[in-house]
């Protein structure tokens, strides 16, 4: 290689990098993620779990589960045994038992989904500044949110600095 054709690498190589610097690091972030491990969305969140509608659609839940299960065990052990009407029978009943387990299994994650928008609404302006202050402070030229990320080594996730920032934040 010539001298001059190393010269010119050598001066491409460092504009390069030097662009490269100019725009920042880049890092990824799960922000409902943050939002919902603070320590307000956490006292939030077991308020209403607290709650008697919420204990009593719980109990239903795991007694809906335990009885499936149940109808599951027994289906699978006595099917081979069992006349296709029976079967049949058992299947709707399966399907019937599921219906119910959903149902209310939608409930609670309403019950729950109410409480995260609530606290996502009430943290958006301190999580606005707290997202402006650390791109500052970290030099980030290139935010991505987490869930549009295929991969990314947890150097690059700055989820629980914003969740520490927002528990700091007054």
């Amino acid at each position: 290689m010539s001298k001059y054709l190393k010269v010119v690498v050598a001066c491409v190589a460092l504009a390069f990098s030097g662009v490269a610097l100019a725009q920042g690091k880049i890092a990824v972030v799960n922000l409902q993620q943050a939002v919902l491990q603070t320590d307000l969305a956490q006292k939030r969140i077991k308020a209403a779990q607290n709650q008697s509608d919420y204990k009593s659609d719980k109990k239903e839940f795991e007694k809906l589960k335990k009885e499936m299960d149940a109808m599951v065990k027994k289906f699978q052990k006595d099917s081979s045994v069992m006349s296709a009407d029976q079967q049949k029978t058992m299947r709707q009943k399966l399907a019937s038992k599921q219906s119910d387990l959903e149902y209310v299994a939608k409930k609670l994650q309403q019950a729950e989904a109410i409480v995260v928008q609530s606290v996502s609404q009430e943290m958006m302006p301190k999580l606005q500044k707290v997202m402006k202050d650390i791109i500052k402070k970290e030099g980030i030229g290139l935010l991505l949110r987490q869930e549009a990320v295929m991969q990314a080594d947890a150097g690059y996730d700055i989820t629980a600095k914003v969740t520490d920032r927002l528990n700091k934040a007054k």
